[in-house]
């Protein structure tokens, strides 16, 4: 019977092999046509094919792709460059396009898919489910119109569940992770001088970023002394700048260059303050102990003085308008008072119903006011964005993400001291600081910064089976049975 099944699938491969040419002819002239009317159009196509079937033949560069691309082009706002996508995303979808065609083919030889979720990767999946089906469903059944803005936020977290998994398939190996840390680290160092250049008002960046770079419409806002870079939002740069920086401390433990990696520490530190957040401030001193505590270097921490000390001369400019908030009759910023008064009168009240916090209000994390500069009043507490776009359930599933994560990067970034120990020592860094960071606002979701966050988690798995990593289970068997 097999026999006669592997004769058949032999003969129509070869029916197959003689009759793809006869099809040539017409993308040929589909292609000739377009040349001659829509040229524009025609050089689209080709440039979409290249990058599709470089894909498929080199997996690899489609993670590579994503790190380059995203933190340059995160903060272009949705359909003013390219219909419809951010170009981030444009490039998400070209590159998945090309592992799915790569995947096609494998099948067709007869490989098959074998799927075998970790912890990380079911909790991702539980939030994605818990902001998007979930609250559609239970808006749908209570009756509450579903509007374009609940679909869009719903879609969030399965976009970066889609860059964890283009990033998870496409890396195999301890090279390829090396590779993508460098990458992940030089295009941080664009972002970081872009940003301290916009913040101190140097070489009319706010100017050229005005051109796609406005966040969310409002030109106004790039008028800040805040380093919004490329990403158009200061916080977000600032946990790019935070998890770059840990990547170098894990580097840190078996390099060659240790001048090179110092350099972008400082480089790191000084735009994370140039973002002129005192949340990101924070964030990175406690990102600091944590990465100390990790590689086990505390007299790391006696850096951080002279360090924080030449980023806060550089940053002066910066630090000094915002000092100016605290002069208020309050004693508080008026930025803090105001975000205060949104979560008041917008959000909290309706959190006060049982069944909102239980399930959750609306996938929309925005209410529309027309007196605001961009038309809309946003969530600024993580924690009550969670509670209101999923309610109890999106909550336990972010706590599962921070268990599952802290549990597997702890383990590994001590045992590993290669490139997948450094991502492993930059996901639990990004992890800790994103916890505590989401008391003030919803850094889990951060353009650009997010997706840096996810694309750790995808690295810091290399070499994971079903189970704990080989080169884990040979340094540290006890702390490998715990994975």
């Amino acid at each position: 019977m097999s026999l006669a099944v592997d004769l058949r699938r032999t003969v129509a491969q070869r029916a197959v092999a003689r009759a793809w040419p006869l099809l040539l002819p017409v993308p040929a002239a589909l292609a000739a046509w377009l040349g001659v009317t829509q040229p524009r159009v025609a050089v689209a196509l080709v440039l979409v094919a290249a990058v599709v079937v470089t894909v498929a033949l080199r997996p690899a560069v489609a993670a590579y792709a994503l790190i380059v691309v995203t933190p340059l082009t995160a903060g272009i706002d949705r359909g003013s460059a390219i219909p419809v996508l951010r170009p981030n995303e444009a490039v998400a979808a070209l590159v998945g396009a090309g592992l799915v065609l790569r995947w096609l083919v494998r099948v067709r030889e007869g490989d098959r898919l074998r799927l075998r979720l970790s912890q990380i990767e079911w909790s991702l999946l539980a939030m994605a489910v818990a902001s998007s089906v979930l609250p559609l469903l239970f808006m749908a059944l209570r009756q509450r119109p579903v509007t374009s803005d609940d679909l869009l936020y719903a879609l969030v977290m399965w976009k970066f569940g889609a860059v964890y998994l283009i990033v998870r398939v496409s890396i195999r190996t301890e090279t390829q992770v090396r590779q993508c840390i460098r990458l992940s680290i030089g295009v941080a160092g664009v972002v970081a001088v872009i940003a301290i250049l916009q913040a101190l008002n140097l070489m009319h960046v706010r100017s050229i970023l005005a051109t796609y770079f406005v966040p969310n419409g409002n030109v106004g806002a790039l008028a800040n002394p805040r380093g919004g870079s490329t990403l158009a939002l200061p916080a977000a740069v600032a946990d790019l700048m935070i998890y770059n920086l840990a990547l170098l401390v894990g580097l840190s433990r078996r390099t060659r260059r240790p001048r090179v990696l110092a350099c972008f520490g400082v480089l790191f530190v000084i735009a994370a303050v140039s973002a002129g957040e005192f949340s990101s401030a924070l964030g990175l001193v406690i990102g600091a102990v944590v990465a100390a505590i990790v590689v086990r270097r505390p007299r790391m921490l006696l850096l951080g003085l002279p360090l924080g000390a030449l980023a806060a001369l550089v940053a002066w400019p910066i630090i000094a308008v915002r000092l100016t908030g605290f002069g208020t009759a309050s004693g508080l910023p008026e930025s803090w008072q105001g975000r205060l008064r949104n979560l008041q009168s917008y959000f909290w009240p309706q959190l006060t119903d049982p069944g909102n916090v239980l399930l959750g209000v609306r996938p929309s994390a925005r209410v529309v006011v027309p007196s605001q500069a961009t038309g809309y009043v946003w969530i600024e507490s993580g924690y009550t964005w969670l509670v209101w776009g999923g309610g109890v359930l999106l909550l336990l599933a972010f706590v599962w993400f921070v268990w599952a994560s802290t549990r597997h990067a702890r383990v590994v970034s001590r045992a590993r001291h290669d490139a997948v120990g450094a991502a492993a020592t930059g996901l639990l860094v990004g992890v800790v600081v994103m916890t505590v960071l989401m008391l003030f606002d919803p850094h889990l979701t951060y353009r650009g910064a997010a997706d840096a966050l996810f694309i750790l988690a995808a690295l810091a798995q290399t070499g994971r089976g079903n189970g704990s990593p080989p080169a884990v289970a040979a340094a540290n068997p006890e702390e490998a049975v715990a994975t």
